[in-house]
């Protein structure tokens, strides 16, 4: 399936879902349930020729609003997929190879999501033979994966797992064949990520045990990716929690912290106006908040630098048709990895001689 005619259709599921959603009120109420409504005559007249059908008309209503869940499932999946920041984790290769060019090697590394993927592989060999390394996966990794063949083993996995599109098995063998290290503790360089909690609602961070479940717990983007289970609890995505950790960096007692970060901090925010900016009006703000929060709160003596992307960030998060874009933007990771590099060298060049 083309990739412009994949994007109409999920997209148009959006819209789908919603007038399914109206059709199916409509009927329901035209079946004799109470509303607090003014009928027009031409919508009596539909809820007296449904009358005598109340059992029918009830039950298509609820088919129809499991069609609208459905469809707009779907979409916000698409949504997520297309929105997600993963695919833009290769900008925080070139930061590192900045980083290792200069010899900058940090007493420990703290991550979120891709950024503790990439922080592990850095853990591991903080060179720029290492740094090379990452960016040979990242490279040879097919993130425009979109033909038929793949949108069709996603709506498999999610129609039977109803929570998911990807399993973990693919992931974790990548990981496995790529990583050098089994145990968070075998890395090079002291290394902890974040996951969320979802019986406890809380981030968890580990620094010890198997790296290969800290880190999908970690990258374990709902919707996406199913919960990583560890002991008796399920993780899911620590950027839910602490997307940008600068205060675990504090805890830990650093005073000179690199953030290597390529969300969307830059773009200014305003309400949403489509059914898919609310929620992600609503990460942003709290994503924010603990962000600014934490800067406020650095203690004297603690130095912090924020790695610039170079301008080719992600796009606005209500930039529809930019974030359509995105894939085919994002396919040269190349170009992330350069833009990123080129910028953070002249970062350090001018805050650190």
């Amino acid at each position: 399936m083309p990739a412009r005619l994949q994007d109409r259709l999920f997209a148009a599921c959006g819209l789908a879902s919603v007038v399914v959603e109206l059709v199916g009120t409509f009927i329901a109420m035209g079946s004799g349930k109470t509303h607090s409504l003014t009928w027009s005559s031409s919508t009596s007249a539909i809820a007296r020729a449904f009358s005598n059908h109340a059992t029918t008309v009830v039950w298509v209503g609820a088919y129809l609003e499991l069609l609208s869940m459905g469809l707009f499932l779907a979409f916000a999946v698409w949504a997520c997929m297309r929105l997600g920041g993963g695919v833009l984790g290769a900008h925080e290769v070139g930061m590192l190879r900045a980083l290792a060019e200069r010899e900058i090697v940090p007493d420990f590394i703290v991550g979120t999501s891709i950024g503790a993927v990439n922080g592990a592989f850095f853990a591991a060999d903080p060179t720029p033979a290492g740094v090379q390394r990452l960016s040979r996966l990242w490279l040879s990794a097919n993130h425009g994966e979109r033909d038929a063949r793949t949108t069709l083993r996603r709506l498999t996995t999610l129609a039977r797992s109803g929570t998911h599109l990807e399993s973990l098995d693919k992931l974790r063998s990548q990981l496995a064949e790529e990583l050098p290290a089994q145990l968070v503790e075998e890395l090079k360089i002291p290394f902890q990520c974040v996951a969320a909690s979802i019986e406890r609602a809380a981030e968890q961070w580990f620094d010890s045990g198997p790296l290969i479940d800290v880190l999908l717990a970690s990258c374990a983007v709902p919707g996406i990716l199913p919960p990583v289970r560890i002991g008796e609890e399920h993780f899911i995505d620590g950027g839910i929690v602490n997307s940008i950790p600068v205060n675990r960096a504090v805890t830990l007692g650093a005073k000179r912290i690199y953030v290597l970060q390529v969300g969307r901090l830059e773009q200014p925010l305003r309400p949403p106006r489509r059914p898919w900016e609310v929620g992600l009006v609503a990460f942003e703000i709290a994503r924010r908040h603990r962000f600014s929060h934490d800067l406020n709160a650095l203690p004297p003596g603690v130095q912090l630098h924020v790695l610039p992307t170079g301008g080719s960030a992600a796009p606005a998060y209500n930039d529809v048709s930019a974030q359509l874009r995105l894939l085919r933007l994002t396919g040269t990771v190349q170009g992330q990895i350069d833009s990123a590099y080129e910028a953070s060298t002249r970062y350090l060049e001018e805050h650190q001689g």
